[in-house]
């Protein structure tokens, strides 16, 4: 273990910082049965023990440090179904044509009725809102992400595209325009089985997601107050917890629990994180304990390293 006893505190933050991130960039030898799902560019291996990075026991997994280039990932890379991770491109691709400032409202969106009967209709997770009312574009991303309610996904969708098949082609192009080749949507919302993707692929969403100002506010909050709906709470219980600072929970019974997480070190650097399919095939709510218990060892044995590494004892 490093020793640093007459270096000061910022110091020795800095080089915890530096040290995680040399770990990031490591290939993680993993187990006989996740050999070859991590790879370093350089083809310089470095051994880890299994026992460094706390993966979880099952699914897969992907981490990266933010400004590292590296990705490690554990678990076998196939196309899994996502659920509600689906409404981060959802959100994205409303930002990215729909831009927003820091505190702006943006236009106000006329609710059809199609959104409003669709509430409470199919077991899916909604909200209940009124037809005709006129409700802001933030407001409506509030409704998305913390929620996760898939009348509002549909709903965003027909308001930038005419229709949901019209905005899925944009998810699809968005996610090949980000290098996602083993992602693919068939859904606003990611209730569909078929709407699948990678923890790798969605590390690269996750990057650029959290270069949007107002969505990093809005998967930063845990609860808000939208007029007509009433108090909403995200569904991400991590948040303000380990140092995460976002992103998005999903589950259905095919897909499992998963989570897509961004998470604080030193107040500089962000970790970025996927861990998909928990429990799959068993309940919602048991794949996404599952999802959330898995990220937080995981979040909590990366942040545990560079002060380890880098302290008195």
């Amino acid at each position: 273990m490093l020793s640093l006893p007459s270096v000061p505190r910022r110091v020795r933050t800095a080089v915890g910082a530096l040290l995680l991130l040399a770990a990031l960039t490591a290939l993680v030898v993993l187990p006989r049965s996740d050999r070859g799902t991590a790879a370093r560019q350089d083809g310089a291996p470095t051994r880890i023990t299994d026992g460094d990075i706390p993966w979880p026991g099952e699914g897969q997994a992907a981490v990266t440090l933010e400004g590292s280039g590296r990705v490690l990932t554990h678990g076998a890379q196939w196309p899994v179904p996502i659920a509600s991770l689906a409404k981060v491109m959802t959100a994205y691709v409303v930002l990215t044509g729909h831009p927003l400032r820091p505190g702006e409202e943006g236009p106000r969106i006329e609710v059809d009725r199609q959104a409003a009967h669709e509430a409470g209709v199919g077991g899916e997770s909604t909200v209940v809102v009124t037809p005709g009312d006129r409700r802001t574009e933030r407001e409506l991303l509030h409704l998305l992400l913390l929620p996760s309610a898939n009348n509002i996904a549909r709903l965003l969708a027909r308001w930038d595209a005419g229709s949901e098949e019209g905005f899925v082609r944009k998810m699809q192009r968005a996610a090949q325009d980000l290098g996602m080749h083993d992602t693919t949507y068939t859904d606003a919302g990611g209730i569909e089985p078929t709407t699948t993707s990678t923890a790798a692929d969605q590390l690269k969403l996750a990057r650029e997601a959290m270069r949007l100002p107002v969505l990093r506010d809005i998967v930063s909050t845990r609860e808000a107050t939208v007029p007509g709906v009433g108090r909403v709470a995200n569904t991400n219980t991590l948040l303000g917890t380990s140092g995460v600072v976002g992103l998005k929970t999903g589950s259905t019974t095919p897909a499992g629990g998963n989570l897509l997480w961004a998470a604080k070190t030193d107040g500089t650097h962000l970790l970025l994180g996927a861990v998909l399919h928990q429990r799959a095939h068993t309940t919602p709510a048991e794949g996404l304990t599952a999802a959330l218990e898995a990220s937080r060892a995981l979040i909590d044995g990366l942040r545990a390293r560079p002060r380890s590494t880098g302290s008195e004892g």
